[in-house]
């Protein structure tokens, strides 16, 4: 049987001339089937009795990214740089989701933002801007997800390089913060020219990765990408197994 997989989308929130909504780009939903699974998405709930029945419904997990930042209190830090938009509910919610899913050992995939909130999520912290932050740094920011950025080095003997198979790749990374300390039980995956990284995984579950691109808007054309997606499915399909519980601090 097919996987099921769930997906968190972003959210706007209502105004005046309109109400409140839920947003996924097409391509994610897409990704999933292709590579053999069941996308379902996952509105944003607060009680932990649901989530759990949330975790308990799907096999695998992919958490979005999307355009704002992850505040500093949550890796015990203030704003340095200019504050940029936050979005707390939703950061909320993907939190508690993540961490369930860890607690069980599902397999999950972060994206873009969130491999960087599963480094603060594992008691890491980031850099709140990498061009002030980082010396020597390029532009890692730009719209166009399609249309690859720069590359990246894949770090040998990880998860994700016996996945994609390759050692090198030209990546659509779009964002102004990064990991900076590395959280615990998890270890750097792949890095950008200027040494930003770009991708950590768990030393302790057998599928939990973070990629800071979008391997979602490249899975047609580029086929390591795809790898990734259906590796995801491959663990998914095979069901949990038994996995160290995640210690976390509660929201």
């Amino acid at each position: 049987m097919r996987p099921v997989i769930g997906i968190t989308p972003d959210y706007e929130e209502r105004t005046e001339e309109r109400e409140g909504r839920y947003l996924l780009g097409e391509r994610y939903a897409a990704a999933v089937e292709k590579a053999g699974g069941i996308p379902l998405i996952l509105p944003y709930i607060s009680g932990e009795r649901e989530i759990a029945r949330f975790v308990g419904g799907i096999d695998g997990l992919i958490v979005t990214g999307g355009a704002f930042d992850i505040a500093p209190v949550h890796y015990g830090e203030v704003w340095v740089v200019e504050k940029g938009e936050v979005k707390d509910r939703r950061t909320r919610f993907e939190m508690k989701i993540a961490r369930r899913a860890l607690d069980e050992g599902l397999p999950f995939l972060g994206i873009c933002g969130w491999e960087q909130l599963l480094n603060v999520l594992c008691m890491g912290t980031l850099y709140q801007d990498i061009l002030e932050q980082v010396e020597g740094a390029m532009n890692h920011e730009r719209k166009k997800m399609k249309d690859p950025l720069h590359s990246v080095e894949i770090v040998p003997g990880t998860l994700l390089s016996k996945i994609m198979g390759t050692k090198k790749l030209r990546v659509n990374s779009s964002h102004h913060q990064a990991v900076r300390k590395i959280g615990e039980r998890l270890i750097v995956n792949a890095r950008s020219e200027d040494g930003v990284i770009e991708g950590v995984e768990s030393t302790e579950h057998r599928f939990v990765l973070g990629v800071q691109w979008h391997p979602e808007a490249l899975f047609e054309r580029e086929p390591a990408c795809r790898k990734i997606f259906e590796a995801l499915m491959e663990a998914s399909a095979e069901g949990r197994r038994e996995n160290p519980v995640f210690i976390g601090e509660d929201l």
